[in-house]
């Protein structure tokens, strides 16, 4: 069986289009989880306050982030897709974050077969309520857990998602190759 974090290439262009593996689905509450030992998406957990995924969410196989885990991706999406499946994307922006004292920042990513998308190229070109309504989720989603802290800090350019995806990658050779 296909481990999609360990056998999936980061992308057929990385760091300027990558694959995205989709964990979460926009519109929904459940917290899944790719599991490598299963392997398989496994649901981690309901979140806790009454908020939903803005768009679908993920991460980059063969990539390892300062969070020690796979880096995150949030990709744009006019619809959900589903656990598991695998999305052509392009990074357009860097949301930093800090969850609970830890670095987890997120790349922002538009479908790379979407039309609706293909003006889309940076960060500017997103609007600013896209931007407040993603901030806003990953601010609030883990306000009713008890102990949890997370806080966005910012917003940075296509340039700087693309480097954070190589500086991802480079970290998943230093520590997996």
């Amino acid at each position: 069986m296909t481990n999609l974090w360990e056998d999936i290439e980061t992308g057929p262009d990385a760091p300027d289009v990558v694959y995205a593996v989709v964990e979460c689905l926009k519109g929904e509450r459940n917290k899944y989880e790719y599991d490598k030992d299963v392997p398989g998406v496994v649901l981690d957990r309901v979140l806790h306050s009454n908020v939903h995924y803005p768009s679908d969410y993920g991460f980059l196989p063969q990539t390892y982030y300062d969070d020690e885990d796979p880096f995150d991706i949030l990709v744009l999406v006019e619809d959900q897709t589903f656990p598991g499946c695998i999305i052509e994307a392009r990074p357009v922006a860097l949301m930093e974050m800090d969850d609970d004292g830890e670095k987890d920042d997120k790349v922002i990513a538009v479908p790379a077969e979407d039309p609706r998308y293909d003006e889309v190229e940076d960060v500017d070109d997103l609007s600013e309520q896209q931007k407040a309504e993603i901030s806003e989720f990953f601010e609030t989603y883990k306000n009713l857990e008890e102990g949890k802290q997370t806080e966005t800090l910012g917003w940075k350019d296509a340039a700087a998602a693309k480097d954070a995806v190589e500086h991802a990658m480079d970290l998943y050779e230093e520590n997996f190759a």
